[in-house]
């Protein structure tokens, strides 16, 4: 009999990066979770969509394309919403993709939501915590940008994005924070 290979994301053999958020790990533990179900990227897709079912039948929302998955490992970072839909049908939290998390950020798992629910960034709360620990630290928003290898305005726009924000940046941030981003994830109905 065959021993079931242990998941792509499991402590003991997740690939990480030293960077920060590690898109290649992340899209390498997604596309083998959906090799090991028989899942194509439109079954994929269809399958997380469907998890907040009863959400998406009251807001008639548009669902994912299947590009914006099946893509996701030629591109650089993708979209912190959009990541959420996956580290759900994964059942892990994003720092499960950060080689060396911050002490007291791993392990912190995301919230549970219903099918009348989905899980959302916070981006205003992450905006207004970084804005406050730069305060603190004395610092401009072109020294935090710098610390945070992005730009002023990238930071300025968390104020008022709900969905311009890339995985990347957002980790990034909560990493900074010495904040896990389950701090800064919600249970919505949007």
């Amino acid at each position: 009999m065959k021993q079931k290979p242990s998941a792509p994301f499991s402590e003991s053999n997740r690939i990480a990066s030293p960077h920060g958020f590690d898109i290649p790990a992340f899209f390498a533990a997604i596309n083998a979770r959906r090799l090991e179900e028989h899942l194509s990227w439109p079954a994929l897709t269809k399958t997380v969509w469907e998890r907040s079912r009863l959400l998406n039948e009251c807001r008639k929302d548009h669902p994912i394309s299947p590009a914006t998955f099946r893509n996701l490992g030629e591109r650089g970072d993708v979209s912190c919403q959009h990541a959420l839909f996956l580290l759900r049908w994964l059942g892990v939290p994003p720092e499960t993709f950060i080689a060396e998390p911050q002490p007291g950020t791993a392990g912190v798992p995301l919230p549970s939501a219903d099918e009348a629910h989905r899980l959302r960034w916070n981006l205003s709360k992450l905006y207004r915590t970084l804005n406050a620990a730069r305060t603190a630290r004395g610092a401009t928003w072109q020294q935090a940008a710098k610390r945070l290898h992005c730009t002023a305005n990238q930071l300025a726009n968390l104020r008022i994005a709900k969905f311009a924000a890339g995985m990347r940046l957002t980790m990034r941030i909560t990493q900074a924070l010495r904040r896990p981003a389950a701090d800064f994830i919600e249970v919505a109905e949007w």
